[in-house]
C-alpha cells in the first residue's frame, strides 16, 4: 500500500476557493434507484480491489453506485462495469522528483514520504475541489472510501454525508500510518474550513469493512468495536486449472506473483530470473505471474519445470496450488488465506507487505523471507520447510474456515442503508 513538502500557497488557495459548504443533510432522498453510494479511491489496483465486492453488493442491491477515482484509472474502472466520476490527477511532472528520491531514503523513511507526502498531500489536495464538485452536483446519500484516499474523508465531513471506510490493509498497517498523516489531514482541513482534527479523529474512530479474518487482523490498528467483517465471495476458489501441462505433474505446484507493481520497479527486475533459476533443479513444478509491466520474453529459456504467464487468474489455480510465494500484496495473501494455501512471503518494498508477512507466519500459515531482491537463494529451503510440515497447510486452512464462516458480503448493504438513513 506504502512506498507517497508542503503545498504551495497558490494552489492551496485554489482548493481552498472550490471547497464550498453543502449544508446540513436533513434527509435522505430516496427515489425508485434507492440509496447513492458514493466509492472514492486513488489510482491503485490494490487499493480500489477490496473495494469492488462491496460496490457491486450495492448496485445489485438495486441502489446507485459511482465510482470517484483519479481520470488515469478510468480504464480500471471501466473493467467493473461501474460508473466512474473522475477527479483531477498529480502531474507526473510533481510527483516524479519525490518518487525520484525515494531509492535513497531508508524503507521506512521512504514509505512515510510515500504516505504523508504523495497520498496525504498532493493526492487528497489534487482531488479535494473534484470530490467536493461531485457530492455537490450528485448528492450521494453515503461515501464509501479505501484508507488512502483522504480527500473524500474531508468533502463527506464538510457535507455532513456519513462515511465508511474499506480495509486494505491490516490493522498494523493502520496504527503505523495513523500518526503520519496527521499534519497532512490537518492542512485538508484547514483548507476545507473544518476545525483542526475532524479528519484525524473521522479516520480513526469511523466504521469499517473488512474482507479479513479477526485472527489474520490481530490486535491494534482499528478497533474491533467499529469494524464489520464479511465474506469476499471473489476471494473465494473457483473452479479452474493451471495452463496446459508442463514439467512432472506428480511434484507440487508453487504460483509465485510478486503483484502489479514490482515487475516495474529496477530494483527486482531481475527476481524473475533469479527465482526461476534458485527452482530449477528441485522437485516442484513453478507458475510464475509477471503482471504486464514485465518483458515475459526476457526470461527464456525457461527451467523445465517451470511456466511464465502475465497473468493468470489466481482463483483458479488456488484449488491446485501446494504453496504461494508472493511478496505480501494485500490481494494475493488474502486469496491464498481464502484458499488454505500456506504461503512463502518475500516483502519487498511496502509497509504492508511486511505487516502481511509478519502476521502470515505468526498465524502459522506460512513463512516470512527477509532479504529483499536477494533472498532466492533461500527460496527453496523454505518452500521445503513449507512443504514437509503440515502445520503450515493446516494454519492456513484454519483461517480459510474463518473468512467462510464470515456473513456474506452483500450483508454489508444493510449497514450502508442505515447510514444513509434509508
Amino acid at each position: 500500500m506504502f512506498v507517497g513538502g508542503s503545498p504551495a500557497v497558490a494552489h492551496h488557495q485554489a482548493v481552498a476557493a472550490l471547497v464550498r459548504p453543502l449544508g446540513t443533510r436533513l434527509e435522505v432522498v430516496c427515489n425508485d434507484l434507492g440509496v447513492r453510494v458514493l466509492f472514492s479511491t486513488t489510482a491503485g489496483s490494490g487499493h480500489f480491489g477490496p473495494m469492488v465486492p462491496f460496490a457491486k453488493a450495492c448496485r445489485d442491491a438495486g441502489h446507485e453506485v459511482r465510482v470517484a477515482a483519479p481520470a488515469s484509472f478510468a480504464e480500471a474502472v471501466a473493467a467493473t462495469a461501474l460508473d466512474h466520476a473522475p477527479f483531477a490527477d498529480v502531474p507526473p511532472e510533481v510527483l516524479g522528483p519525490i518518487f525520484g528520491r525515494l531509492p535513497e531514503l531508508s524503507h521506512d523513511e521512504a514509505n512515510r514520504t510515500v504516505m504523508a507526502e504523495i497520498f496525504g498531500r498532493l493526492d487528497a489536495q489534487m482531488a479535494l475541489p473534484g470530490l467536493t464538485e461531485i457530492m455537490a452536483n450528485w448528492r450521494p446519500d453515503v461515501v464509501v472510501r479505501e484508507f488512502c484516499e483522504f480527500a473524500s474523508l474531508v468533502a463527506a465531513a464538510k457535507a455532513e454525508i456519513p462515511h465508511v471506510e474499506v480495509a486494505i490493509g491490516l490493522a498494523a498497517t493502520v496504527a503505523f500510518a495513523l500518526p503520519i498523516v496527521e499534519s497532512p489531514l490537518a492542512e485538508l482541513d484547514a483548507t476545507a474550513g473544518l476545525p483542526e482534527g475532524t479528519a484525524s479523529m473521522a479516520l480513526a474512530s469511523g466504521p469499517v469493512l473488512s474482507c479479513i479474518p479477526a485472527e489474520l487482523d490481530g490486535e491494534g490498528g482499528t478497533g474491533g468495536f467499529r469494524v464489520r467483517r464479511f465474506r469476499d465471495p471473489s476471494l473465494i476458489a473457483g473452479q479452474g486449472s493451471p495452463p496446459p501441462p508442463w514439467g512432472d505433474q506428480d511434484h507440487p505446484l508453487v504460483y509465485v506473483s510478486f503483484g502489479s507493481v514490482a515487475a516495474g520497479l529496477p530494483p527486482f527486475a531481475g527476481l524473475y530470473r533469479d527465482v526461476l533459476d534458485a527452482l530449477a533443479g528441485e522437485p516442484l513444478r513453478v507458475l510464475m505471474t509477471t503482471g504486464s509491466a514485465f518483458p515475459v520474453g526476457s526470461l527464456p529459456p525457461l527451467p523445465a519445470n517451470a511456466r511464465v504467464e502475465k497473468w493468470w487468474p489466481q482463483r483458479s489455480v488456488m484449488p491446485c496450488t501446494d504453496v504461494v510465494v508472493g511478496h505480501g500484496g494485500f490481494g494475493t495473501t488474502m486469496t491464498a488465506l481464502a484458499g488454505g494455501v500456506p504461503q512463502v512471503v518475500i516483502p519487498l518494498f511496502a509497509s504492508d507487505q511486511f505487516v502481511n508477512a509478519k502476521r502470515v507466519a505468526a498465524i502459522g500459515a506460512g513463512v516470512c523471507l527477509d532479504g529483499g531482491p536477494d533472498v532466492a537463494a533461500a527460496l527453496a529451503p523454505a518452500l521445503a520447510d513449507v512443504l514437509g510440515n503440515p502445520a503450515y497447510q493446516e494454519g492456513a486452512q484454519r483461517i480459510a474456515a474463518a473468512m467462510a464462516e464470515m456473513p456474506e458480503l452483500a450483508s454489508s448493504v444493510s449497514f450502508l442503508e442505515q447510514l444513509a438513513g434509508f
